[in-house]
């Protein structure tokens, strides 16, 4: 399968995917995580916040296509690693997919943090 996938970058290719399954429970867990923030900071600082059964429905399927995205992203990894460690260190190759991850999992992260910015003080 990795053949298919990278055909230029079997062992890379092999690298990353044993990766997936780690970067998409992160990004699960931060979505959970920045959704419950949301509804915290959305209580206590919007006037008019409401959070229903279909909100919340609407907002999991809008996350879950997010994640899609993310992951169409993640094919960047091995070729950022292919074009940029040439030495094919695993200190480049783990440092690339922890800064991707750190990046991927802080992104749900904006909404709570506009909504501080934006809200707070004004309620």
């Amino acid at each position: 399968m990795d053949d298919i996938l990278f055909p230029l970058l079997p062992s890379v290719g092999q690298w990353w995917q044993k990766r997936r399954l780690r970067y998409n429970v992160s990004l699960a867990t931060a979505g959970i995580v920045a959704f419950i923030f949301y509804v915290i900071f959305g209580e206590l600082l919007v006037l008019d916040f409401e959070i229903t059964l279909f909100t919340i429905g609407f907002q999991a399927i809008g996350y879950l296509f997010m994640m899609l995205i993310a992951n169409m992203f993640y094919f960047l990894g091995p070729m950022i690693d292919k074009f940029f460690n040439k030495q094919n260190k695993p200190g480049f190759r783990s440092t690339l997919f922890l800064a991707g991850c750190i990046f991927s999992c802080a992104l749900p992260f904006s909404i709570p943090i506009l909504i501080i910015i934006l809200y707070a003080g004004k309620k």
